[in-house]
């Protein structure tokens, strides 16, 4: 069977580049004559692929040199605990805005540490547009404010970056990280599940400013104290070594395409060639707010559930899988990551264009 482009919001396609070698390094990792499956985590070996993992992460996404990259586990949901664990530790005191669902979770955690704040949300109107904030709305004693900078569910995508002043402003780029350029230091910690953009499930990303580490509540499981994982190299324990290897290999791809800005150029141009369609089309329409759509995470319906699930059906039939919305919103969704080449987002216009032929 040939492959199919996989539209699916995560785990989601790898680039094909990177799964060749990894195929390739599968039973014998640069004349071990083993799987970085298989070896040790203190081995020479593996320290020259974390390292290097670091290293051409920390290229990629220009992260300054007083911010610490963390390699940690249990997807970006266990960061929703880390976070106020971590953080939340002057005046107990978070703001959050919920513009989607996985904030909303974030919120909803961070309930259990402390006075936490809902200080915005897009829920009104079914989470299709992005709040817009002040430090004003803000409060002085907050100890974080937090966001989720593009939400996978109701494809949206923070159009600004919130003006927070001193107090640290956290970040889940779960599925925008390494898809456009971001000034880093305007974050005070920035944290993202790997199985979008960056590797197979398994190992969470978090960039922390340094200043910011050390503060953990004492009763902080020390899986998720920043300070212990950052005092270990993220070895505390054993790592999520082979997630950490595709990491690595996924962000020497980038680095060959011309980096971040070079990839963001290209996930435009996919972007637009979907969204120009369905805003022209009479059985298509997107639900995000213009302005704010994700160029990641494409959310579109046709007002008809049982229609909706015919296009999935018949796509998938096309070899264009998982389109299928969120179950919560239903719909259509296609995630358009980088490693979803030009050609797949070309092959999905040309299938909705046909089915539209036939439905009208």
């Amino acid at each position: 069977m040939s492959r199919v482009y996989n539209f699916s919001a995560g785990p989601s396609m790898l680039p094909l580049e990177v799964l060749e070698t990894a195929a390739r390094e599968m039973t014998d990792y640069n004349g071990s004559g083993m799987s970085v499956m298989e070896m040790s985590h203190r081995s020479k070996a593996y320290e020259s692929i974390i390292n290097e993992a670091f290293a051409n992460l920390r290229q990629v996404l220009n992260v300054p040199e007083n911010y610490k990259i963390l390699f940690m586990q249990g997807g970006a949901s266990t960061q929703f605990a880390a976070v106020p664990l971590n953080l939340m530790n002057k005046n107990k005191k978070a703001d959050y805005i919920v513009s989607g669902q996985f904030s909303g979770k974030a919120f909803k955690e961070a309930q259990k540490y402390g006075d936490v704040k809902e200080i915005a949300s897009s829920k009104d109107k079914n989470f299709s547009y992005i709040p817009k904030i002040t430090r004003e709305d803000i409060r002085p004693d907050a100890d974080y404010v937090h966001i989720c900078f593009n939400n996978t569910i109701y494809g949206t995508h923070f159009d600004y970056i919130p003006d927070t002043g001193d107090i640290p402003l956290v970040a889940d780029m779960s599925s925008c990280i390494l898809s456009e350029p971001i000034d880093v230091s305007k974050f005070g910690v920035i944290y993202a599940g790997a199985q979008k953009n960056m590797a197979p499930a398994g190992v969470t990303v978090v960039i922390i400013r340094e200043d910011l580490l050390g503060n953990a509540r004492p009763d902080t499981p020390v899986m998720l104290d920043y300070k212990a994982i950052a005092d270990n190299d993220s070895m505390y324990n054993t790592p999520p070594c082979y997630s950490i290897y595709v990491l690595g290999l996924v962000c020497k791809w980038l680095q060959n395409l011309g980096g971040v800005k070079a990839m963001n150029e290209i996930n435009k141009r996919k972007a637009a060639v979907l969204y120009n369609y369905l805003d022209n089309s009479k059985l298509f329409k997107p639900t995000a707010e213009k302005e704010v759509r994700s160029i990641m995470n494409v959310c579109f319906v046709t007002g008809n559930e049982e229609m909706d699930a015919d296009v999935c059906k018949k796509a998938a039939g096309a070899g264009l899988v998982s389109i299928k919305g969120h179950r919560s919103v239903g719909g259509m969704r296609a995630s358009i990551y980088n490693a979803m080449p030009e050609a797949g987002v070309d092959a999905l216009v040309e299938f909705l264009k046909k089915y539209e032929e036939e439905h009208i």
